[in-house]
């Protein structure tokens, strides 16, 4: 197996089982604060206030981790959350 290969499918099995990837949400023009936060109660079981909190971060910032842990738990809320109109990608 060539450095190169084994590079890369090192770096594969650490992305899927390295628990320090998170989810970053992206501002945008479109979704109002209550999507949000209702979207990051629901799919980031955060409570109402930490949403919030995310939600403000987002519009002052351009981007909050809203989400840590395993590469393989945060893919389906990352999908849930693109899927309900926000900008987020796994990091």
């Amino acid at each position: 197996m060539s450095e190169q290969r084994q590079y890369d499918e090192d770096l594969v099995l650490d992305k899927l089982l390295n628990s320090n990837n998170s989810i970053l949400l992206y501002n945008d023009e479109v979704n109002t604060f209550d999507h949000v936060i209702d979207s990051l109660c629901k799919y980031c079981d955060h409570d109402s206030v930490q949403a919030e909190q995310c939600a403000w971060i987002v519009h002052n910032n351009g981007k909050c981790l809203v989400k840590s842990g395993a590469y393989d738990d945060l893919l389906p809320i990352c999908n849930a959350l693109k899927e309900n109109g926000l900008s987020a990608q796994i990091h």
